[in-house]
């Protein structure tokens, strides 16, 4: 893996670097090969907290983390802590869906590399999109859509359904449930 380690009111030293590249590093375990993608882990300082994100885009999978902490390396701990927890549970969920359509054993599923995450904010009678984002769409079913969306931690998530080949988009409402928007056609 190739790591990216940026700071924000912290000056990344060596020590921190290694310690970040040691633990992320252990993420490989759980891969027959070791991914070959780019690690982007943001350090940041605001007030007393210490705050890091691991981001892991990967060709079937995108992992994604933050924790906050007022030791730097408690928080790095703590994030490779939710980190190993998403990919076990993803693998786990994926793998037996795989197995009771009779597919192999330890398969990914296809999964989206990013997800929209875009913002807008409504400032008296004019709309300002402060962040355009855009992102290839690959089939899934809405099972694989709302895990993708989970594993990001956002309430949305846009996703081209495989039966139909509509795009569609599953959110988490505020009851904890999950809907379904498809377009009318």
């Amino acid at each position: 893996m190739i790591y990216n380690v940026r700071g924000e009111n912290i000056e990344v030293t060596d020590a921190i670097r290694e310690y970040v590249e040691k633990k992320i590093g252990k993420l490989e375990r759980y891969f027959d090969t070791p991914p070959t993608s780019e690690v982007h882990v943001n350090l940041s300082v605001h007030n007393d907290e210490q705050k890091i994100e691991v981001t892991i885009p990967m060709t079937d999978l995108l992992l994604r983390a933050e924790e906050g902490h007022t030791d730097l390396y408690a928080a790095i701990d703590l994030v490779l802590d939710k980190l190993e927890r998403q990919i076990r549970k993803y693998k786990t969920k994926i793998n037996r869906k795989f197995r009771q359509q009779g597919a192999a054993k330890y398969v990914f599923a296809e999964m989206e590399k990013e997800a929209l995450n875009g913002q807008a904010e409504a400032e008296d009678d004019t709309i300002d999109i402060v962040k355009k984002k855009q992102f290839d769409l690959k089939p899934m079913d809405e099972e694989e859509a709302v895990l993708q969306m989970d594993m990001l931690g956002h309430t949305f998530y846009v996703f081209e359904n495989s039966d139909t080949g509509d795009t569609n988009v599953v959110y988490k409402r505020k009851d904890g449930k999950y809907g379904l928007i498809e377009p009318n056609a």
